[in-house]
């Protein structure tokens, strides 16, 4: 099994056509237009870039297609992704339960269809959720698809009790 890396801003693009297959996959396009890949480009290059990122992803190159070297006259060739798991550190009020008020918030956890059943979305959540422990965040959120699910009740995500509500305005 491929091993988990943390992700660059040269991933971008990648972590993008993996958010289309995730979108895809959930059926969430909501009427979105054109223009969101973009968007998102812009969002993970700057959001990965420098000494203090304020997005943290993991991902699996694929086997057969790694990124390559600089090559004369061509440059570097980013490595095609297999999976992904992305994520953010929020900074909430201090409570009794979490005295920091620092919670990981996972999402964007897709992997390529061509790749799917070989571990791949388990070596980016395990990074993932080592890299949040690393940082002493205890309190981990995340919304499961029916099909992650599985994954994400063995590595110990439980339902929550507290009701979510969204206002779209």
């Amino acid at each position: 099994m491929n091993e988990a890396r943390r992700a660059t801003a040269a991933d971008a693009a990648e972590l993008v056509r993996l958010r289309g297959v995730l979108m895809t996959d959930l059926a969430r396009h909501e009427g979105a237009g054109d223009g969101w890949q973009e968007a998102a480009d812009a969002t993970f290059r700057e959001r990965l870039a420098g000494p203090h990122p304020t997005l943290i992803a993991f991902v699996v190159d694929q086997p057969d297609r790694p990124g390559q070297p600089d090559r004369p006259g061509q440059g570097n060739r980013p490595s095609l992704l297999a999976a992904c798991a992305v994520g953010t550190v929020e900074r909430r009020l201090p409570g009794p339960v979490n005295p920091s008020g620092e919670i990981g918030y996972v999402f964007n956890v897709a992997t390529d269809p061509a790749h799917r059943r070989r571990g791949y979305s388990r070596s980016c959540m395990t990074a993932l959720l080592a890299w949040y422990r690393d940082r002493g965040i205890r309190t981990i959120d995340l919304l499961a698809s029916p099909e992650g699910e599985p994954l994400y009740r063995s590595l110990g995500f439980v339902r929550s009790p507290d009701p979510a509500m969204r206002l779209r305005a």
